[in-house]
């Protein structure tokens, strides 16, 4: 294990211990290594520790990320001195553990969505962070999507009267890549992941309806879940190495519903790994009265906007490519018309995270553990919804 270097120069430093070394290890350390290269922020991020369960592959990690030090005990990194803030990128039956001794250590927490694996790991860190944040400890939840520059622009108009009242909210998450010969990773485990694209993928969109719009929902009206492939491969380790096991998935493969939200609009969600052609279609439709937006995260760097305010013979929809120095975070990143990537919205949200850590405002609301929550109870009644037969109103849910 190698040991972490003291950290040296300005005393308002933050610094991080990153728990989790794979795709979003990977993902939140690129954010916390760029963000103070592309930001002017009021904290010096020093990137400390990163735990995993393998310990020559996190040191591995470590090395190639820009962590200055490695440890299999993730405990020790929670409680290392240098450490302010706890990232927690792993699966979703660990985030409630992890995040509890962080806040008891008084560390600050954000942590990758959905907020836990199951409602009730859900409420007990929530309850912490209430607890915590009489003390000034902050959380925080990596929506990453609030911070394409078009997601939220579309904020911005919708605060701003543009699309007027909002009749209609229509939201998909649409990915391929779970077919029957994907193996039965963690993702496909319900002891793991709580659930299967519903916690991946519709906890995402539901964030974002809720964020673009200032909504929330209230109740859902009738839900569907299921799970096509009910069998997948076991990874083989070296023992088993050309021999083909198989593994029960225990998680959906996709899951749709229907909603009513607090100012009358009526929304539906769906969100599958099994869309074939579609590789990463997150998207979302919002009509009001006076308008109406439409995203899609293939194209993130565009939002579709209809005006209804314009002469008939000019209405149509207009294609806005949001890299202009106006746009929420592209001031900080390249000229007008250069394309900004996925990466992005995580270098923004550590920026903003060492923005509010050092007392000034983040450019676009940060989830924390109790947005995060209200976001977990949807995606509970949603299940409840298509178990029970029945529409579940959302104060059922506590």
């Amino acid at each position: 294990m190698a040991k972490a270097r003291t950290v040296k120069g300005r005393t308002n430093t933050l610094g991080v211990a990153l728990i989790g070394t794979k795709f979003m290890g990977r993902a939140h350390s690129i954010a916390w290594a760029n963000a103070p290269k592309f930001f002017d922020l009021p904290l010096a991020v020093q990137m400390v520790w990163t735990a995993g369960r393998d310990a020559s592959e996190t040191h591995e990690f470590a090395r190639k990320w820009g962590w200055h030090a490695s440890t299999i005990d993730w405990q020790e990194a929670v409680q290392s001195e240098q450490v302010q803030l706890v990232d927690i990128a792993t699966p979703n039956d660990l985030h409630c553990e992890m995040a509890l001794a962080a806040l008891e250590a008084g560390r600050h927490v954000t942590c990758e969505k959905p907020l836990a694996g199951s409602l009730d790991d859900a409420r007990a860190m929530r309850t912490a962070a209430r607890k915590a944040a009489k003390r000034g400890v902050k959380t925080f939840v990596w929506f990453n999507y609030r911070r394409a520059p078009a997601v939220a622009f579309a904020h911005q108009l919708v605060a701003q009267g543009r699309i007027g009242r909002i009749f209609h909210i229509r939201a998909a998450y649409l990915q391929d890549w779970g077919g029957a010969s994907t193996p039965l990773v963690w993702r496909f485990q319900a002891a793991h992941a709580g659930s299967g694209a519903h916690g991946d993928l519709n906890a995402h969109i539901i964030d974002m309806a809720r964020f673009i719009t200032g909504e929330e929902v209230t109740q859902v009206v009738g839900s569907l879940e299921e799970t096509f492939i009910k069998e997948r491969a076991v990874i083989a380790d070296a023992k088993a190495r050309g021999r083909k096991t198989m593994g029960r998935s225990t998680v959906d493969d996709c899951v749709l519903f229907l909603a009513r939200m607090s100012g009358g609009a009526v929304a539906s969600f769906e969100a599958t790994r099994l869309a074939t052609g579609n590789k990463n279609k997150n998207s979302i439709e919002i009509n009001g009265e006076l308008g109406s937006i439409r995203f899609n995260f293939e194209r993130m760097n565009e939002l579709e906007f209809w005006d209804e305010s314009r002469p008939p013979a000019q209405r149509g929809w207009t294609n806005i490519l949001c890299t202009e120095g106006v746009h929420p975070y592209m001031s900080n990143y390249w000229p007008s018309g250069h394309l900004i990537g996925y990466e992005h919205g995580f270098v923004s949200h550590a920026a903003d995270i060492a923005r509010v850590l050092g007392g000034a405002k983040s450019e676009v609301a940060l989830a924390d553990f109790e947005d995060a929550w209200k976001t977990q109870r949807v995606l509970e009644a949603a299940i409840r919804s298509a178990r029970l037969r029945r529409p579940i109103a959302l104060s059922e849910i506590d």
